[in-house]
């Protein structure tokens, strides 16, 4: 089965999809390893990861190209892309999806901010008018060669404008052609309540630590309320950047990794994880007889 038909069957599904946030091809893979069946790229840890910079649209296209394509040829699992504001107005946005179809993404976020845009969980966001993100989701759906490759329309109408708007455009993004509405910085379980009755298709959220997301929604009551989708962006980059330094502290502390060792993962995972078993087992089967061959 296609990776953008099993992803789109996962959204329509009964069940919550859970997919944490990558941004290599590292924390994709241990996305897949924890038994998740998608995963989401994450700009804003891209962004912060491969530029050193906050999430405000210096990821180029091309950029986030480059670093997808390598995360959806490290995992089996269907990716959705980050594909910001579309890259521009809807004649961009097409070029975007044709580009990242091509690369083997199951699908693709494209959201209605302002460019540049930024996290949906920070103050100071501006959305494009209706009109304008509707002819971009449109411009989308009519790109896409697979009928099944996702087109996952963000809305940040939530914290300017009420969930009456939010409502609103979710509704005119799914009869453009989006296959779902994501709400971001949705604040309460009662808005995800109302928007699921309301919006004609499957609701994505995501949930940021420390950002707006209510703390008391957990994911069987967003089972119940009907959430298709929720998205975790930051769960892995915030839990690398805490590791890192209380593995540097550790060192700093013990004068050497004597500490360290009991707080990093051991380097036999690590080589399982970096593929190496498989380039031993290549190794064994093309080099091995010609070695012996060589051998006097």
């Amino acid at each position: 089965m296609r990776r953008t038909t099993r992803l789109k069957n996962l959204i329509f599904a009964p069940e919550l999809l859970v997919m944490p946030g990558c941004f290599d091809p590292l924390s994709a893979r241990i996305v897949e390893e924890g038994g998740y069946t998608a995963t989401q790229c994450s700009g804003f840890a891209m962004s912060v990861t491969h530029l050193g910079l906050p999430d405000y649209s210096f990821l180029s296209m091309s950029d986030m190209l480059a670093v997808t394509q390598k995360i959806v040829d490290a995992v089996d699992i269907p990716v959705m892309a980050d594909g910001d504001t579309g890259f521009g107005n809807a004649v961009n946005a097409w070029h975007m999806v044709r580009a990242f179809e091509r690369i083997g993404c199951a699908g693709i976020n494209i959201e209605d901010q302002v460019m540049p845009k930024r996290c949906g969980h920070l103050d100071g966001k501006s959305i494009v008018p209706i009109d304008e993100a509707v002819a971009k989701i449109r411009a989308c759906s009519d790109a896409r060669s697979d009928p099944d490759f996702v087109i996952n329309a963000r809305t940040d109408a939530l914290a300017m404008c009420g969930i009456a708007e939010v409502i609103r455009r979710g509704n005119a993004y799914l009869a453009a052609g989006a296959t779902m509405v994501f709400i971001d910085g949705l604040t309460s379980r009662n808005l995800a309540v109302e928007a699921v009755r309301n919006i004609r298709g499957p609701v994505a959220i995501n949930l940021v630590e420390g950002g707006k997301s209510p703390t008391d929604f957990d994911f069987d009551e967003m089972e119940r309320v009907g959430i298709a989708r929720v998205s975790l962006p930051l769960t892995l980059a915030l839990a690398a950047v805490r590791g890192m330094r209380e593995a540097l502290s550790a060192v700093r502390h013990a004068r050497g990794i004597s500490a360290s060792s009991q707080i990093v993962a051991s380097f036999e995972d690590f080589k399982h994880l970096a593929g190496f078993d498989e380039v031993f087992a290549l190794e064994r089967k093309y080099l091995a007889p010609h070695a012996e061959k060589a051998a006097p």
